[in-house]
């Protein structure tokens, strides 16, 4: 009988490594795929190049083939042209999310499948069951390094076809695995933030590709403090990078990002970390994607409107062209453009991306006194 064949898709780091050699443990016939999203530039802020002869060492430490697909073309129509419109709208996207959803468990399981494989594996820390209604996504069995958050838009249809090895694993016993086979990288240092920024000055890259329109920054009484570079460098809650110092009357403390406003290109500051324009009661979402069938709603369940943020207890609700999503306590920060992602206990139910919140200042005037 002829082993199954399983494509997974290497990036060069550990978890990828530990998926590929826990699957031929099991006995499947596996090989590799490194996908190339995003080209070398001349400045050398990418490693896709170091991490591809990561991902091939790995390969010929496990004796297994290595292919490489070029996903660039499919990432810049599908993924950063969304990141620049969001940007350029005032919104502080995820790319992540849509990249999932895009190219790793689209682009990468067409391409595999044209390699003759059924399915495909990667070293994301999420597990997955069979229901009646089709693939469930649950949290993985290391809730420190849980990555439902960022799999919630991916197509319920795609996961039929995916293994996710790492869904009982821990960081520290992935890296134990990869010491002890003698893979090279089992100390390598996981990546972090967008993987076609890298480690450059985020301001300059999107310097790069969108035109900055400077605008004044006020306070929350509408005196002038300075001017901001772009609303685009700017996120709710940001308290560095500001380039504000003390003023008279007011106190020695932090300033922060409370609202952006885009019509007028002002950006509002308060030195309170829980102002009331930085704290939402609710939210909502542009059409929500729900992993499975849609629950009956109103729906109980619990949320993060971030990847690390532990759950946060909440009612969903249909609205007029979405959904609205309420919370029992008070939410800091919760940003348009960045995604919602709602849980039933262990179970990831789905997410959308923020549209508009309610701040806990909606009630009072939200527009400052001109000075």
């Amino acid at each position: 009988m002829s082993r199954e064949k399983v494509i997974v898709g290497l990036s060069g780091g550990v978890d990828s490594a530990v998926a590929a050699l826990c699957l031929l443990e099991q006995g499947f016939d596996v090989e590799g795929l490194f996908m190339f999203n995003w080209h070398e530039d001349e400045r050398g802020y990418c490693t896709a190049a170091q991490d591809f002869q990561d991902a091939r060492r790995v390969c010929d430490e496990l004796a297994i083939p290595l292919h490489r697909a070029d996903f660039s073309r499919e990432y810049r129509e599908r993924v950063f042209r969304y990141f620049l419109d969001e940007y350029a709208a005032g919104r502080t996207p995820n790319p992540d999310v849509l990249c999932n959803r895009e190219i790793k468990f689209k682009s990468f399981l067409q391409y595999a499948r044209r390699l003759g494989a059924r399915r495909i594996a990667t070293g994301h820390y999420a597990a997955l069951t069979q229901a009646p209604d089709g693939m469930h996504l649950a949290r993985a069995r290391d809730r420190a390094k849980d990555q439902t958050y960022f799999l919630a838009a991916v197509p319920a249809p795609a996961f039929e076809h995916v293994i996710f090895p790492l869904a009982q694993r821990c960081k520290t016993e992935v890296r134990e695995i990869a010491a002890k086979a003698g893979l090279h990288n089992h100390d390598k240092r996981d990546s972090t933030g967008i993987c076609f920024i890298g480690e450059r000055p985020f301001a300059q890259f999107l310097n790069d590709y969108l035109p900055a329109r400077p605008g004044l920054i006020r306070d929350v009484d509408g005196i002038v403090l300075g001017e901001h570079r772009g609303l685009m460098f700017y996120t709710l809650g940001q308290r560095r990078g500001l380039g504000l110092g003390g003023r008279a009357n007011a106190q020695d403390a932090p300033w922060y990002v409370v609202h952006k406003d885009i019509a007028c290109n002002e950006l509002w500051v308060a030195q309170d970390p829980q102002h009331p324009l930085l704290m939402a009661r609710s939210l909502w979402t542009q059409p929500m994607h729900w992993i499975g069938s849609a629950p009956a709603l109103p729906l109980r369940a619990s949320a993060k409107i971030r990847h690390r943020q532990p759950d946060q207890a909440c009612t969903v609700e249909r609205a007029r062209r979405g959904y609205r999503v309420t919370f029992d306590i008070a939410q800091r920060a919760a940003t348009p453009g960045q995604f919602v992602v709602l849980y039933d206990g262990q179970r990831c139910l789905g997410g959308g991306a923020i549209e508009r919140v309610e701040s806990l200042a909606a009630n009072a005037s939200r527009e400052p006194a001109r000075a």
